[in-house]
């Protein structure tokens, strides 16, 4: 088929590289000019295992990539465009959906399938979507198809996840089923498309619940003065209800935002969600609660600080920097005046820099800090050989925020260890010269 991809972010993307692989031809359409021309060389704008690959193999050929969408032809177009949400009303703008949503309009025709891949609140395929293109053509075949892979293992997750495809009737809906069952080895059709708009925002919603119990846990151990992995561990052991998740920030594109789009729906409908919201703001809250403590363990002369990890997760590994703990960080470091070096083996320099940092390699974190936070459990951290690099350091604190390193090797050093919940009293240590 030809099939037109609108927005090619990360969703965009991915899909892209899925669908080209699997022999389709490819349109892909987005509006930023530094997009198109990275893409028309075949060299992918972000960072994701094996879509490089696809792009340098098919563009050209089943990758094609403009401004816009080749008049009439397209089979299927599918809106993958940022549904963003305000930093400070945290509303969703659903802005770029209605633009993609007229765009199809102009260039399709009433036999196009329209897929929904964006994350938007419920209603929201019906209420923006549908109506341009009812104007346009009269009638409409629409789905809602979810988009809900992991950065890192999207290729294969975009085949081995079962694909959710909700129609606006059992048309729109067989053809596509029939889309999503040509590339993934299992497809679930549901009764609408709110039913499949809801279902990701459960699926991220119900995420970021899990993950702010444990970093609930992590925040009354710290008072506590009681280890959380521990309590965690013995919690989880060969007991048979739900686990309890270990302490971590919870950030990304999807994490970040899918709970306010939710609380958005939900509101419009009559009904606030307090868990929903209550455990964001618990996940948003504890980057900064990280930045104070490792703020005040470094005083009274602590000046350098430097930072192993700027994308928001290290596992899978990935260099997006959506949602990333340091951006909420970086304010209560420069309130208190500290220098702040940057290393992170996929983020770029550039982003570094952008975000306040010094970018360095890892000798000159080591040789020029005063304290370490460890916020990203990229792979590569977990191989440092810390007794090695404290060797002849000025560093006297290691914040492991993921709990990775092995604290009797800093500790045996004179290094001062903590982790999220975690302080223990600082060891003191003869170290011989």
């Amino acid at each position: 088929m030809k099939i037109g991809i609108i927005g090619m972010g990360y969703v965009g993307l991915t899909l892209t590289a899925a669908l080209a692989r699997a022999g389709h031809q490819v349109h892909g359409v987005d509006t930023s000019p530094a997009v198109l021309d990275s893409l028309a060389r075949g060299k992918p704008h972000i960072y994701e295992p094996g879509v490089a690959e696809v792009f340098a193999e098919h563009t050209g050929g089943n990758i094609l990539v403009s401004a816009e969408l080749p008049p009439a032809t397209v089979d299927v177009a599918i809106i993958c465009v940022s549904t963003p949400v305000d930093e400070a009303t945290h509303e969703p703008y659903l802005g770029n959906l209605a633009g993609a949503a007229e765009h199809v309009a102009l260039h399709c025709t009433p036999g196009t399938l329209v897929v929904v891949r964006s994350t938007v609140p419920v209603g929201t395929s019906r209420e923006v979507v549908l109506p341009p293109l009812l104007d346009a053509w009269g009638s409409a075949h629409l789905v809602m198809a979810p988009e809900r892979t992991i950065q890192g293992q999207a290729l294969h997750e975009l085949v081995e996840l079962p694909q959710v495809v909700g129609g606006l009737d059992e048309v729109s809906l067989e053809r596509g089923l029939a889309l999503f069952g040509g590339f993934a080895r299992e497809v679930v059709g549901v009764s609408s498309l709110e039913t499949a708009e809801l279902v990701k925002l459960a699926n991220n919603c119900h995420t970021d619940v899990i993950y702010s119990f444990g970093n609930e846990v992590a925040l009354l151990t710290e008072r506590l003065g009681l280890d959380p992995l521990e309590v965690i561990r013995a919690t989880n052991l060969h007991y048979p209800r739900p686990d309890i998740a270990r302490p971590g920030y919870v950030g990304g594109g999807c994490l970040s935002k899918d709970p306010y789009i939710m609380l958005a729906g939900a509101e419009r409908n009559g009904h606030l969600p307090p868990v929903i919201g209550a455990a964001r703001a618990l996940n948003e809250r504890l980057p900064v609660h990280v930045a104070r403590r490792v703020r005040d363990l470094m005083a009274p002369s602590g000046q350098t600080l430097a930072v192993l990890g700027w994308a928001y997760k290290g596992q899978p590994p990935t260099d997006d920097m959506r949602g990333a703990p340091i951006a909420s960080m970086m304010p209560v470091f420069a309130t208190a005046g500290l220098r702040v070096l940057g290393h992170d083996p996929l983020v770029s320099t550039e982003v570094i820099r952008a975000h306040g940092g010094e970018p360095v390699d890892l000798v000159r974190c080591f040789r020029e800090a005063d304290a370490v936070l460890l916020i990203t459990d990229h792979p590569e951290y977990r191989e440092l050989d810390m007794a090695d690099l404290l060797g002849g350091s000025p560093v006297r604190l290691v914040y492991d925020s993921w709990r990775i390193l092995d604290p009797v090797r800093i500790t045996g050093r004179g290094v001062r260890y903590a982790g999220l919940g975690y302080e223990p009293s600082p060891t003191v240590v003869a170290v011989g010269g």
